[in-house]
């Protein structure tokens, strides 16, 4: 794993170096795109829905993937799929390393069945799976692109921008995507900073981020039928004893933490013994040590009621296992970042109010190897995340996109954003 270090963000000379954001706004080219997100609301409308009636589930993101880097294409961008789903895509063929990197996820937590789940409401909300996360990510990238090819790309950078769209953030996609781009892939060492665009809302501006370790819980057993089997362990009674135990933990103070049973299932009939019952638990906290002490509490509590189970059973036993099935680092970026320095600068500017968060994105890689990394929404506002319900308003969507676009054009001119390669 290369030490990030070596590999400098020069100053782009595109203005003089020390100018405040709002001199920037005033150079011709960059005027013509903060115009042109305004200019071209409904594009973007557009291209959003569009990009949000091709399904990407969790694990099926390629047709997406695809009409992403189609999309790229044909602004003029180089763009290609790397070996994990990703899509990567240059403004131009000359672009060099270092680069600054602007991603957003492809996947969704559901997705639409057909094109007609996704919809434009009364209201002018659109409505459907993912219209706001991450449909509003992705429009965000595609408008922040044909912007800058628009007005013109930035004279003499010695950085260059790369665009992502990444796959597995979901769930139990466990950030692939971007734990392939930070350990495995070619850019690994060239990328010296992540903006993350997620979601809709300006508000929040995740500076630290949410560690998560998730598990599956399994109790086997012979099975039997229920009453002339009677006796025999059941694996249902030894995961509810294990599940009734673990939510007994207080989680009280700092670091703020939380776990929870989000999903149960096993057995075959009422009249059945089952032979085979788990759990999924999710587990949750801005320390990694406290994650490790829950994890810690929760194979306690399912050892003692595979115990008791046992003990109380007159014939066949019980086994439990814990498996392992996702690992989200916490981290945490440096308050004096040059990366949140020009996010405050920008929203100062832009009179937006915002406060730094925790939350878990797919920023958690980055900042867990100690490299630049923020996540942002896109602007707008956004609702149900997650369900059927799941909402998105574009009005104010502009804001969000001139926030994006200055920010990008600080990162790019930043002479102190250094990347140090092995």
């Amino acid at each position: 794993m290369p030490d990030h270090g070596t590999l400098e963000i020069m100053a782009a000379n595109l203005v003089p170096a020390g100018l405040s954001v709002a001199e920037i706004a005033q150079c011709p080219q960059v005027r013509q795109a903060l115009q042109w997100f305004t200019r071209e609301k409904q594009w973007i409308n557009e291209v959003h829905l569009e990009l949000c009636r091709i399904p990407a589930p969790t694990f099926l993101e390629q047709q997406r993937a695809e009409w992403m880097a189609a999309q790229f294409r044909g602004f003029g961008c180089r763009s290609q799929i790397d070996r994990a789903g990703n899509v990567i895509a240059f403004l131009n063929e000359a672009a060099r390393p270092p680069f600054a990197a602007i991603t957003a996820h492809l996947d969704t937590v559901l997705a639409p069945r057909s094109k007609d789940e996704i919809t434009i409401g009364r209201d002018s909300r659109f409505h459907g799976p993912g219209v706001s996360d991450n449909g509003a990510g992705l429009a965000a990238l595609l408008a922040i692109a044909r912007a800058m090819k628009v007005s013109g790309e930035i004279g003499n950078a010695q950085a260059s921008l790369v665009f992502i769209c990444n796959v597995g953030e979901e769930g139990e996609g466990n950030l692939t995507g971007m734990r392939w781009l930070c350990k495995q892939s070619d850019l690994a060492r060239d990328i010296a900073a992540f903006l993350v665009i997620d979601g809709a809302t300006l508000e929040r501006i995740t500076t630290r981020a949410l560690g998560s370790r998730r598990f599956e819980v399994t109790f086997s057993g012979p099975g039997g039928h229920s009453w002339s089997d009677y006796g025999i362990g059941n694996p249902v009674h030894a995961l509810s004893r294990a599940i009734a135990a673990f939510s007994e933990t207080r989680l009280n103070g700092t670091p703020r933490s939380s776990f929870n049973v989000g999903l149960i299932d096993g057995g075959t009939s009422i009249n059945s013994i089952p032979a085979l019952a788990r759990a999924k638990v999710d587990i949750r906290s801005e320390s990694n040590d406290k994650i490790e002490e829950l994890v810690l509490l929760l194979r306690n509590a399912v050892e003692r009621a595979q115990e008791r189970e046992n003990q109380r059973a007159t014939g066949g036993k019980v086994a439990a296992k814990m498996k392992e099935i996702g690992e989200r680092p916490a981290g945490q970026l440096a308050e004096d970042s040059p990366i949140l320095s020009h996010v405050r600068a920008v929203d100062a500017h832009l009179g937006i109010r915002s406060r730094m968060d925790c939350a878990s994105t797919d920023a958690n890689i980055p900042l867990s190897l100690g490299m630049p990394a923020i996540s942002i929404g896109t602007g707008g506002q956004g609702g149900g995340a997650h369900t059927l319900q799941e909402w998105y308003n574009p009005e104010g969507r502009d804001l969000g996109l001139k926030r994006i676009f200055l920010i990008v054009n600080l990162l790019l001119r930043d002479p102190q954003i250094r990347l140090r390669a092995a």
